[in-house]
């Protein structure tokens, strides 16, 4: 379904490609715009009545693509190590696994795609810290940290015993 609210979310996708450019003004737009439409893409379903299981599916794909595709570039660059790359997306990795479980013992079509706030934490962290490398900033291992006990978060949030959820950010 084309929408505004699913057209804002499929924009971050192209915007990615941006970080391919070394000019920090031209990285540090992308992440601002990637906040700012997955700060409004959902807000805009829900106010237009258009709210969809394609985009509940696209929004993530879409955070998950920029992130990933962004982390990518700087860990080639050499201004991201490997455990501060996985660091960040242990959430997404917590997910994942959490996925295949359900595919595994057959609950697959029990899932439904809400979000926590487990995700859109770790989304607004990755999107900050993003900036700060952008700029060169050093982070401690403690930054990394918070990123897997977003991590555990989303663990014990996924397990919730009433029904089976898969969060999206």
């Amino acid at each position: 379904m084309i929408s505004v609210s699913n057209s804002l979310s499929f924009l971050r996708i192209p915007l990615a490609f941006l970080f391919i450019s070394e000019n920090v003004t031209v990285r540090l737009i992308a992440v601002l715009l990637a906040m700012v439409t997955d700060s409004i893409d959902g807000y805009i379903a829900r106010k237009n009545h258009s709210v969809s299981r394609f985009g509940a599916f696209l929004d993530p794909v879409a955070d998950k693509f920029f992130v990933y595709f962004a982390l990518l570039v700087l860990f080639l660059e050499g201004k991201l190590g490997i455990f501060q790359m996985i660091a960040m997306i242990s959430r997404d990795i917590v997910i994942f696994s959490y996925g295949i479980l359900m595919i595994v013992t057959g609950k697959a079509r029990s899932i439904v795609f809400r979000s926590i706030r487990a995700g859109k934490v770790a989304t607004a962290l990755q999107f900050c810290v993003l900036i700060g490398l952008i700029y060169q900033v050093t982070f401690s291992w403690a930054t990394f940290a918070v990123f897997i006990a977003v991590g555990v978060l989303a663990f014990f949030e996924l397990f919730n015993p009433q029904k089976h959820l898969i969060f999206h950010d």
